[in-house]
């Protein structure tokens, strides 16, 4: 499971013109789910997201997390995070999980976000044509890969 999370100053996510949810201060979280994923990996990505120390203190120092200060957090399904780029120009996909492992993935992964973060999660549309406005602050953007826990 790999997620790439960026701290915004706000975020929404569009569906057929219409704004389907948005969040001030917080996490803008796209996550891409492959075959490979298991429970184990939501639960370490779940616990990691919650108490990741990004936002600033009074002093301008990163070390406050999400929870915090009590910011949002919106998730985003993004199978092209598992993009195998290695030959050709036309990424390849097969990696990314088929809909049928992917949206229960999806769905427990911002269940436990919710239940461990405490916070109410914004979502988008699994497989929906989304269109993902944010104001990136910072900027502030960090990859994490589960198969790869550094």
């Amino acid at each position: 499971m790999r997620v790439l999370i960026q701290r915004v100053k706000s975020a929404s996510v569009e569906i057929d013109n219409k704004t389907y949810s948005s969040i001030s201060k917080g996490l803008l979280i796209l996550v891409g789910i492959e075959d490979a994923d298991s429970e184990e990996d939501t639960d370490w990505l779940c616990r990691k997201i919650a108490s990741l120390r990004i936002f600033n203190d009074e002093n301008g120092i990163m070390n406050l997390s999400v929870t915090d200060i009590g910011g949002e957090i919106m998730v985003i399904s993004q199978f092209t995070l598992h993009a195998m780029t290695k030959k050709g120009n036309r990424p390849s996909y097969i990696r990314a999980a088929k809909p049928d492992l992917a949206i229960p993935m999806y769905e427990g992964f911002v269940s436990e976000l919710e239940k461990i973060s405490r916070l109410k999660i914004a979502t988008g549309v699994f497989g929906a044509d989304m269109k993902v406005n944010l104001i990136n602050d910072g900027p502030v953007t960090i990859w994490i890969d589960s198969k790869n826990k550094e």
